[in-house]
């Protein structure tokens, strides 16, 4: 049996590589750019031959640097950016057009007049998710009408299409393997919820071949074993899922009513919910989760991370994101201020595409503290609106929230999470819970952990943060941040 497990974390911005031990203990990373592209207004695109480099370039050297033969290597687990949509060739590998990546907005037309044609409620009820170009479904509708001869190949079983995870899978396997997992499968609009395989009739209304999809396999089995042209070895592949589903799982939320929300260039909010996979009212996403026969409800908030950059970037009000938690902390509060940071729309619960970002509230006292301070609590306001909807559809509210990703290294932000939700936020010691999640799913489906309980036992907490702040002032706070959104809706 191999020492150590190998995550691969394909993201959006980034590929990473980790390297764990039995302890799930980091013992090397890495990480590497991927370039994003914009060729008109509303598109996002990535070179497929960047995804791939830049992840394998990556599992090489923290092999290479870890002095980690490739016979020590357990299994091999994949996390990926969700819905970013890829089709390719498959005699050569060659992808037939760029990946189109999950924030694209170039199939939003043809999610409007779904809507108008009455899909909407139809294509809910089947998949969980609202209709939106967010999702796989209308990415690959448009690939196969606006790519030469795409949709005749892909109907004479030519052209095979994959989210991320399938690509890498392929790669993996130099060919030999063409499937995915149910948490991507869920996510891409085609995949039926309730029945946990593709949807004839969604493939219908897409107009998207069978043959072109991957087959469907759990986020923990072994898949696949890995050619051994890659890293010398046939490792076996044994865990897969998108990177939320990952983060949740790495942050060992194994039962219904417990909650993780992951702090990136987003944030997103998910609650498992057990073997039920409940049909929001409150426009949040019914999602699979990673634990086998497990469900979650998901909120999906656009801006996080990328506020702080904004101060950053655009007002040139700070000069780095570490200077944020001492200006914040210079002041009370944030005298009044909010700041509603809907650059482009806002996410759940609203999903409101024409809503644009403001900052409410100034007075002539007002200064670039209080701006900042705001900006940070919007983070978390956002997040709370979240959870209250959360909570109307689970039917009980959160009594715990774990937390990770990049902005929840703030102590100044999650203390704000923690008055302004009411609950208890847990911040553990390791932070890299996506890979981790994934490393755990592989683990398990090996032998390499043998329970549930045994990874449980591996999350540790780094500090616990209390909710401080008088009832009455968060409620009348929030109360606050609601009046700031409608004016930007």
């Amino acid at each position: 049996m191999g020492r150590y497990i190998l995550a691969l974390d394909q993201g959006t911005t980034s590929s990473r590589s980790i390297i764990f031990d039995r302890e799930g203990r980091i013992v090397a990373l890495a990480q590497a750019e991927v370039p994003q592209s914009y060729p008109k207004p509303g598109w996002v695109e990535h070179d497929p031959a960047a995804i791939w480099r830049t992840q394998l370039d990556t599992a090489r050297q923290v092999l290479r640097e870890a002095h980690i033969p490739p016979s020590d290597v357990h299994a091999i687990g994949i996390a990926n950016q969700r819905e970013t949509t890829l089709l390719w060739d498959r005699e050569t590998g060659e992808p037939v057009y760029p990946a189109i990546v999950w924030q694209d907005r170039r199939t939003a037309e043809v999610c409007e007049a779904l809507h108008s044609a009455g899909h909407g409620a139809r294509v809910s009820a089947l998949t969980g998710l609202v209709v939106d170009s967010y999702f796989s479904a209308t990415k690959l509708s448009w690939l196969l009408r606006n790519v030469p001869m795409a949709a005749e190949r892909a109907r004479a079983g030519k052209l095979a299409f994959g989210t991320v995870d399938s690509f890498l899978l392929w790669k993996l396997t130099s060919g030999k393997v063409h499937s995915t997992d149910v948490t991507n499968a869920s996510r891409t609009m085609l995949f039926d919820l309730h029945r946990m395989e593709w949807s004839a009739e969604l493939l219908d209304l897409f107009d998207v071949p069978a043959s072109a999809l991957p087959a469907v396999a759990p986020s923990s089995g072994a898949v696949a074993r890995c050619d051994r042209s890659i890293f010398g070895a046939e490792i076996p592949i044994a865990g897969i899922a998108g990177d939320q589903q990952a983060a949740t799982f790495g942050q060992a939320c194994f039962q219904p009513g417990m909650a993780k929300c992951t702090y990136g260039t987003g944030a997103f909010l998910l609650l498992n919910t057990g073997s039920r996979a409940v049909a929001s009212s409150n426009r949040l996403l019914t999602t699979v989760a990673a634990s086998p026969g497990s469900y979650a409800l998901e909120g999906s908030v656009f801006v996080a991370g990328a506020a702080i950059q904004w101060l950053r970037d655009e007002l040139g009000i700070i000069k780095s994101a570490a200077e944020v938690d001492e200006i914040a902390a210079g002041v009370q509060d944030s005298g009044g201020v909010y700041v509603v940071p809907a650059f482009v729309g806002l996410g759940a619960p609203y999903w409101d595409p024409h809503a644009r970002g403001a900052i409410l509230g100034l007075t002539r006292g007002s200064n670039r503290a209080h701006i900042v301070r705001a900006t940070l609590e919007s983070i978390a306001f956002q997040c709370r609106d979240v959870a209250e909807a959360m909570a109307l559809d689970f039917g009980g509210p959160l009594r715990e929230l774990r937390v990770d990703g990049g902005a929840a290294s703030s102590d100044v932000l999650m203390q704000m999470q923690a008055d302004i939700l009411g609950v208890r936020i847990v911040r553990p010691k390791i932070t890299e819970t996506t890979a981790l999640g994934a490393a755990f799913l592989a683990g398990l489906a090996t032998g390499f952990w043998e329970s549930i309980a045994e990874v449980e036992a591996l999350r540790a907490p780094e500090r616990v943060f209390e909710p401080s702040t008088p009832e009455r002032e968060r409620e009348l706070a929030y109360e606050g941040w609601k009046r700031a959104v409608e004016r930007v809706r």
